[in-house]
């Protein structure tokens, strides 16, 4: 991997560590640091993010407890470095993307940048719904106090999608792009990312992409950095 190409994936890790950092001290959650992860604990369960490829502390015996007490349990490592599976884990691989800075089109009318109470619970029932996310509903997914941060941005397109998004670390981070169902096919997620796109124009924007939206982001000019494994 070039050193580029190495930047951008460590860039990608923290912006995601930022962004989970946020949501759970704006939920109420236990986050704590250790020598090269970081924990985040809620009602919902445990999330456990490796910060560099080479932890200084093992972060296995962390992963044990969580499951050993029953907890629900992610361990998502962007760098595909950890060996979870005498936890009696296992991993599913997910492709971590970026995209250079480059021009983007203008996203159509009727993307909008949250910026109430309402229409952020609005986005949080789109993702809770269509997503899906268990364990949370639409009023408690994404905090208000989100709005007042400088890093994290929210879009909609009407009742039709929604993303949450975070600057952090020289980079933007997309996450939870999200289409209704009802509403899949007709290009709501190319809209929102588009959205996306301006929204960080001229900064690299980076993403770890489910298999069923790789073909957008490779459409959009994203590529792959690195092989990701979500461990649960």
């Amino acid at each position: 991997m070039t050193g580029l190409l190495t930047r951008r994936l460590q860039q990608a890790c923290d912006n995601a560590v930022a962004m989970w950092t946020a949501l759970g001290r704006a939920r109420g959650h236990d986050v704590r640091s250790h020598d090269g992860f970081v924990v985040i604990d809620g009602p919902a369960g445990v999330r456990i993010m490796p910060t560099t490829p080479d932890p200084g502390e093992d972060p296995a015996p962390v992963a044990k407890a969580g499951k050993d007490h029953g907890r629900a349990l992610v361990v998502e490592d962007p760098f595909g470095t950890l060996d979870l599976t005498a936890v009696g884990m296992t991993a599913r691989h997910l492709p971590v993307m970026v995209r250079e800075p480059a021009p983007a089109p203008e996203p159509a009318a009727g993307v909008r940048r949250v910026g109430t109470g309402g229409d952020l619970v609005r986005a949080g029932r789109m993702v809770v719904d269509g997503f899906p996310l268990e364990h949370y509903r639409a009023g408690d997914v994404f905090p208000l106090s989100l709005l007042e941060q400088d890093g994290p941005a929210f879009f909609t397109l009407g009742d039709a999608g929604a993303c949450l998004t975070m600057a952090h670390g020289g980079v933007g981070g997309a996450y939870w792009v999200t289409t209704m169902p009802e509403h899949r096919s007709k290009g709501v997620g190319r809209t929102l990312m588009h959205a996306v796109l301006r929204h960080f124009d001229g900064l690299p924007v980076t993403l770890t992409a489910a298999r069923a939206g790789k073909p957008l982001y490779d459409s959009l000019g994203f590529e792959t950095v690195g092989d990701a494994h979500w461990w649960s």
